[in-house]
This record gives structure tokens, sequence and C-alpha cells, in this order.
């Protein structure tokens, strides 16, 4: 099995930056894609980004250019750089991992704050 959580969340004005950490534990090197999702209050999850173990990855139009996905598979940990933060990116952001081509498993969810 495999375990996620994040860290990195807060409250920052917006233009601001800050990087989201995710660390797997457990069989971290079962792990294929993982990605980066966000949920807003009174809104669906939505996509933020992906990266497969190839190093692939897939942004959703909102934040690109603005948003880079990392991972050190070393570290079973995923990173999420964000710049020129916006007040429609307050979120809770969410890890996700594929792992054993199979199972898909989520951490708990750090808060991100962009204040205008």
């Amino acid at each position: 099995q495999v375990q996620l959580v994040e860290s990195g969340g807060g409250l920052v004005q917006a233009g601001g930056s800050l990087r989201l950490s995710c660390a797997a534990s457990g069989s971290i090197f079962s792990i294929s894609a993982m990605g980066w999702y966000r949920q807003a209050p009174g809104k669906q999850r939505e996509l933020v980004a992906t990266i497969t173990s190839a190093g692939t990855t897939n942004y959703a139009d909102s934040v690109k250019g603005r948003i880079t996905i990392s991972r050190d598979d070393a570290k079973g940990t995923v990173y999420l750089q964000m710049n020129t933060l916006k007040p429609e990116d307050t979120a809770v952001y969410y890890c996700n991992a594929l792992y054993d081509n199979h199972y898909y498993v989520w951490g708990q969810g750090t808060q991100v704050t962009v204040s205008s």
C-alpha cells in the first residue's frame, strides 16, 4: 500500500508563490503516475497537474505557465511549484498517486488561500 501526506499550503497574497510537497510512504516503487487536484468551496474537485513515471506532464489550462509539477522518485515525493497565484487558485489541494498500475490513493489535502 501507499500513503500520501501533503504539506506546504498556507496564506499568500495574489502574485505570490507557494511550493506544495506530497510525500509518499509504503510501496513507493510501485507508484507510476502522480498528480495534484484541487477543490474550491462549492465546486467539484478538478485536475491541476499530473506527471507520469517517465516525466510526462499534463496541466489544466487555467494553471499553464504559472504552475510546475515535478517528482523525486528516490524520495517518493511530488512537488507543485505555484507562481503568480490568483485568488481563484484558493482551494484545498490534494495529492493523488496510481500504484501497482491499478490502485489510486489520495492525501488528506492542504489548504491554499490567495488573498487579493
